[in-house]
């Protein structure tokens, strides 16, 4: 808890104990604003869980929260109600005493939802066997089964109980679930067979016809719709859309069948729910004489079927009543009013019978056969206080049990307070509080109490009704400070008041209550006939609930709220017995809408449900409190003389710490296991500056804890260093020592085979001698000539290997002649041969002039060709040798260079469509003094092109042309070759001056 203190500012106090503003009503609600709003619903009060219910689903509640929450000291972790649960469990077990828990709030605030979770807490958490998981598994059944037969839609709740629940769960000394017992208190019967509108009656009726099966609808005689029920539609909302019925009825008889009900019991269980609606379809008439009468038969019939009574029996018990006159029975007919209320008060009595059964049925199933001792955790879920626009006799009834519990609740935990401080050996402060006992004693006082008065009124002779009620309450008790009526107000309270309205104001404010229906209520008569009647049932469980054996004195009955008030004295001597703890739910709004905080709603609850007043007691004297090691171990850095460890007793180092601190003496008083710590903000001076102290702790920790591993680390890596050197070295030194002795012995044979090198082979030199054939076979390998033409280049071979040396020279020459000669094919072998024999041809004469070779050295010839150049003018054939570079073309005559062209200026290329050979360069002139286009015949004319359109990159330049090409003599003077095919190649120049070229084939171009 201390350590949620930090983000107190934002997300509220986790213990409204430490809220500064203890007595503010304002301060309360903004703490409780803050931590809704961040979605935190628990907070404490002590002990005390208060519980906002947030309207929607929070992943709080899983497995895994669970296992967080079990064996957890009750303030280390955030508020939860399985801190709660699970307080309570470890307290039992380590005292081995009784204990209960009190979930109260109003309708729709979660106390159902809240006992649940208790439940599945304990089912978890508890030790499991075969046994005790069966006893877990009827335990956590129980509930959907009286959700269903004793919950229902009101307007405040979809799912409101509408009867108080008291659960016993019984534990061995293990903490092992071996039992229960339920109790149930005042169940709203009138809700079966009258709701205010929006309000629905027990959910089991819907579940019953809209999920149950075709042919259990057949046998009870009901159809699927609800509106065909008159107790069905009286609140005009028989569907709902967060209520899923068919899931419901499911979930309801799988809970039965674990429970051990038989089918048999299962049957007519749902036997008697069906003929309470048919009962309830039940019309009456006036016959002539004025008298009820039946109207519809049909309905009779299946209540007859169901209940096993015969129809006429019970027709006549529902329209006629027994008076007994003397020895003398007589039956007088009832009137159409006196035949509803008797259909209506039977119907109420069979469904609260048939709830009394299932509940001893339930506690049946869940009874621990074993007679040792068990403790015990009661869980009670009771309706809290409740005021409406219209109060009736059940908000009176509800209300005073309120009263009481309010006055128990203050009792026991003044004495928890009382004891602890004795305990402790604090002095107890006197606490002012509210004493409710004013109020209890209004409502039950002896002969003068509203409960003696209403009892009265009931049982007396004569015509007593609601209003003679409130004259008698406005004569007893008229000057009471908290009873008032419209006839005992002031002119202004007397304008809030009806004629028929008493107003009590309770602890929690004043409540307004209608006595209409008051007598009837509490009355609750089933006239003797109609028992009687029941008597006669063939149902196992109508048996049951109306057994022959009950008496059947002539003196009335004890009423409704006599019997209630008895209840409610047993209930609070099983509670006086227990040590208590509490569960407060708040609705936070009224619409059930998430997220929405209604402050008005919410301070009607903190009032009614007591929380300031349980606030003001516990804070009466010290707001904190905690065992002195608990408080030591988490403060103890916040003083040097206990930190890191204190010596001496716990309590010794606190006192040392508060002193360090500079706490005065009456902020704080040391008790015997405990430091009691007055003021909350002394408590958060001390976690403000222990969260300072925390980070500074931290970072000195961390670098200690880095020094300590590092060091560590490194006097381990150094460890093994010096043992790996040592190895090492170790190693090293013998591997040389052996590597020393070795080369010496290596050295002596080799400088005796030195010396006795050009002797025969012998011992001494026989091991030289391999060395130096190896050695120079070795040289030898890496040193072979790599083609046949550097045959010269062998390596020089010792004097003893001179021999052997001429051997390998031939063998490899031959063998690379050999190879070489097998790797030429057909092709090569013909080309080679061409060349020998042009070699042969053109001996001793040179291709190109050694002059030209030296003008155009700088740039890289590519390419040279013989050609036959055709003057310009005259077109006389010149020979001529065509040479191309990487830059330009040369044409060349023995030693002078004729015309240089640079690819550049080369425009194109122009040649026939014949094999006449013929080429003309077209090339760009500028000048009139340069050279114009070149007319060439070249017999490698294909090659000299290829060559050409690479070398120049001119591959789209070469045009193939028919008849006739015009080209550049000069400047602005043209000239024209014309090219034909005849019967002989020839070339001259025509009349018409151009050069005629005749060829005797067209070659493909």
């Amino acid at each position: 808890m201390e350590a949620s203190l930090t983000a107190r500012d934002r997300v509220g106090i986790q213990d409204f104990v430490l809220l500064d503003a203890y007595t503010s009503e304002s301060a309360f609600l903004d703490n409780l604003r803050k931590r809704f709003h961040e979605n935190l619903i628990y907070t404490y009060i002590g002990t005390l869980l208060v519980s906002v219910n947030p309207y929607r689903e929070f992943d709080i509640y899983s497995k895994k929260q669970m296992d967080t929450y079990m064996g957890v000291n009750f303030f280390e972790l955030p508020p939860h109600i399985y801190a709660l649960a699970d307080n309570v469990f470890r307290t039992m077990l380590s005292e081995f005493n009784n204990h209960f828990i009190l979930i109260s709030g109003e309708s729709g605030a979660g106390k159902t939802e809240a006992s649940k979770k208790i439940l599945q807490f304990y089912a978890v958490s508890c030790p499991s066997t075969r046994l005790l998981n069966n006893v877990r598994d009827r335990l956590l059944l129980s509930n959907p089964v009286l959700e269903a037969f004793g919950n229902a839609k009101t307007l405040k709740n979809d799912n409101s109980s509408r009867f108080g629940k008291y659960m016993d769960i019984q534990f061995d000394h293990q903490g092992g679930a071996v039992g229960g017992h339920i109790l149930s208190y005042l169940l709203e019967k009138s809700r079966v067979v009258h709701q205010n509108h929006g309000e629905r009656n027990f959910h089991i009726f819907y579940q019953l016809v809209e999920g149950g099966e075709e042919e259990l609808l057949r046998w009870l005689g009901l159809e699927r719709n609800c509106l065909h029920y008159s107790y069905l539609v009286q609140g005009g909302c028989a569907k709902v859309s967060s209520i899923n019925n068919k899931s419901d009825w499911r979930m309801v008889r799988k809970a039965l069948s674990v429970i051990e009900f038989s089918e048999n019991n299962i049957e007519h269980l749902f036997g008697i729910i069906a003929s309470v609606l048919h009962l309830g379809n039940i019309k009456f008439g006036i016959d002539v004489r004025g008298y009820s009468t039946l109207i519809n038969n049909q309905e009779m019939h299946w209540v007859s079927k169901l209940l096993g009574i015969p129809a006429q029996v019970l027709e006549h018990g529902l329209t006629h009543r027994k008076i007994e006159a003397k020895a003398e029975e007589v039956f007088t007919p009832f009137s159409v009013d006196h035949a509803v209320y008797a259909r209506d008060a039977l119907a109420k009595a069979i469904y609260g019978r048939t709830f009394n059964w299932l509940v001893s049925k339930l506690n049946e199933s869940l009874a621990n056969k074993d007679s040792s001792r068990k403790t015990v955790i009661g869980l009670l879920d009771i309706y809290g206080f409740e005021v409406f626009t219209l109060n009736s006799f059940e908000q009176f009834c509800i209300n005073y049990c309120n009263e009481k519990l309010q006055q128990l609740f203050i009792q026991l935990t003044l004495k928890s307070e009382q004891e602890e401080y004795e305990m402790e050996g604090i002095e107890w402060e006197p606490v002012p509080y509210f004493n409710n006992k004013i109020i209890c004693d209004l409502v039950e006082e002896k002969y003068r109490g509203i409960i003696s008065l209403l009892d009265e009124e009931c049982l007396r002779p004569g015509e007593a009704t609601d209003l003679t009620f409130l004259e008698k309450m406005e004569e007893k008790i008229g000057g009471h400070p908290h009873f008032v009526t419209h006839k005992l107000a002031d002119q202004k309270t007397r304008k809030t008041l009806e004629r028929g309205d008493f107003r009590l104001l309770h602890y929690a404010g004043e409540v307004t209550y209608c006595v209409v229906g008051f007598l009837d209520k509490n009355n609750d008569l089933l006239y003797r006939n109609v028992k009687e009647v029941m008597r006669q049932s063939k149902n196992p469980i109508i048996q049951s609930c109306f057994p022959t054996t009950e008496p059947d004195s002539k003196k009335r009955p004890e009423t409704v709220v006599t019997q209630f008030k008895g209840s409610l004295v047993g209930l609070t001597e099983i509670l006086m017995s227990k040590e208590a703890w509490y569960v407060r739910c708040i609705k936070p709004n009224e619409a059930k809408q998430p997220g929405r905080f209604d402050d008005v709603l919410v301070r009607h609850q903190v009032k009614y449900l007591g929380l300031m007043e349980h606030l003001r007691v516990r804070r009466a004297g010290f707001a904190y409190r905690r065992k002195y090691e608990i408080f030591l171990q988490r403060y103890k850095a916040l003083c040097p003389d206990t930190w890191p460890n204190w010596k001496g007793t716990a309590a010794e180092g606190v006192q040392r710490l508060v002193k360090h601190l500079g706490y005065k003496r009456d902020e704080y008083k040391m008790g015997r296991t405990k430091i009691f710590i007055r003021h909350p903000r002394t408590l958060f001076a001390t976690e403000d500056a222990f969260q300072v102290c925390k980070h500074k702790l931290a970072t000195r920790i961390q670098a200690k804890y880095k020094g300590y591993r590092v060091k560590g680390e490194y006097q381990k890596q150094r460890e093994a260093a010096t043992k790996i050197e040592n190895c090492w070295r170790g190693l090293m030194a013998r591997k040389e020592r052996e590597r020393r002795a070795w080369a010496v012995k290596v050295i002596k044979k080799f400088i005796k085979g030195f010396i006795t090198r050009n002797q025969p082979a012998c011992i001494d030199n026989s091991e030289y001698l391999a060395h130096v054939r190896q050695s120079y076979l070795t040289r030898l390998r890496e040193n072979l000539p790599k083609h046949v033409l550097e045959r010269d280049c062998w390596l020089t071979a010792p004097p003893v290997l001179q021999e052997v040396s001429q051997l390998l020279k031939n063998l490899y020459i031959r063998q690379m002649v050999r190879k070489y000669v097998r790797g030429l094919t057909p092709q090569k072998k013909a080309q080679l041969q061409l060349k020998v024999q042009t070699s042969s041809l053109f001996k001793g004469q040179d291709d190109m002039n050694v002059k030209v070779l030296q003008m155009i050295r700088h740039e890289q010839i590519k390419y040279s060709v013989p050609v036959v150049k055709y003057d310009r003018n005259g077109f006389r054939p010149r020979l001529r040798q065509l040479i191309f570079t990487h830059k330009a073309a040369y044409l060349v005559e023995e030693t002078k260079i004729k015309q240089r062209i640079d690819y550049s200026s080369l425009k194109g290329v122009s040649v026939s469509n014949l094999s006449d050979n013929f080429l003309i360069l077209h090339v760009t002139c500028d000048d009139t003094k340069q050279k114009g286009d070149l007319v060439l015949q070249c017999d490698y004319l294909f090659e000299a092109l290829t060559k050409l359109s690479v070398i120049a990159n001119k591959h789209s330049c070469i045009e193939v042309v028919q008849g006739s090409v015009k080209f550049d003599i000069q400047p602005g003077r043209e000239g024209f070759v014309d090219f034909k095919s005849g019967q002989e190649s020839t070339v001259y120049r025509a009349k018409n001056g151009h050069l005629m070229v005749e060829s005797t084939r067209t070659k493909s171009r």
